[in-house]
C-alpha cells in the first residue's frame, strides 16, 4: 500500500468563451484541479510538514481550509444548504476566529476525501438559479451571488499560490 496520498491530478481546459456562469465554473474547477496538483504525490508527513517556522501553514491545513470555503460560500451563503462539516479538531485565535489545529489526527487520506465531497456537493448544487440574488454576508454586508463565486475563486488563487511556495519548499517542485 502507497502512502501517497493524491495519486494523479488531471486538471480540466477552462471554458473561454460561454456563458458568465460556464466560464466561472470551467475556472473554479481548474483552480480546485491546481490546488490538487500542488499537493500530487505527497505523503501524509509531507503534506502535515510545516515550511514556515512558527506558522500552523501547511498543505494539509489548506486543504482543510478549502473544503470549508466550499461548504460556507458555495453551500451555505450560495446554495442557501446546511452543509455536514467534518468535525475537525479547532482552536480559537486571539482575535476569536476558528482555525484548523494542526494537532488534529485526522489521516491525509481521510482530509483528501472530505475535501473530494465538499466539491462534489458544491457542483451538485450549481448553477444557481438567479446570480442577482442578494444574500446577506456577516463577513462583507450584503452581496450578490456573482461575488460570492468570484469570491471563492479568490481564495482558490490565494491559497494556490501560498500551496505553490509549500510544495516548493518541500521538494523543489514548481509548476504554473
Amino acid at each position: 500500500m502507497t502512502d501517497i496520498v493524491i495519486e494523479k491530478v488531471l486538471r480540466p481546459e477552462r471554458v473561454l468563451a460561454g456563458s458568465w456562469l460556464e466560464v466561472i465554473a470551467s475556472n473554479l474547477d481548474y483552480h480546485r484541479a491546481t490546488f490538487l496538483w500542488k499537493c500530487e504525490g505527497l505523503s501524509d508527513g509531507q503534506l502535515r510538514q510545516r515550511s514556515v517556522p512558527s506558522s500552523d501553514l501547511t498543505l494539509l491545513a489548506l486543504m482543510r481550509h478549502l473544503q470549508g470555503v466550499e461548504r460556507y460560500w458555495l453551500q451555505h451563503r450560495l446554495a442557501d444548504a446546511s452543509p455536514q462539516y467534518h468535525p475537525y479538531k479547532m482552536y480559537a485565535a486571539a482575535d476569536g476566529s476558528d482555525w484548523f489545529d494542526e494537532s488534529d489526527p485526522t489521516p491525509a487520506k481521510e482530509v483528501y476525501a472530505d475535501y473530494l465531497a465538499a466539491c462534489a456537493d458544491s457542483r451538485s448544487l450549481f448553477p444557481p438559479s438567479n446570480v442577482t440574488r442578494i444574500v446577506a454576508n456577516p463577513e462583507f454586508g450584503s452581496t450578490d451571488l456573482r461575488f460570492i463565486l468570484t469570491h471563492v475563486i479568490e481564495e482558490y488563487a490565494r491559497h494556490t499560490g501560498h500551496a505553490d511556495l509549500l510544495r516548493q519548499s518541500l521538494d523543489g517542485a514548481t509548476g504554473e
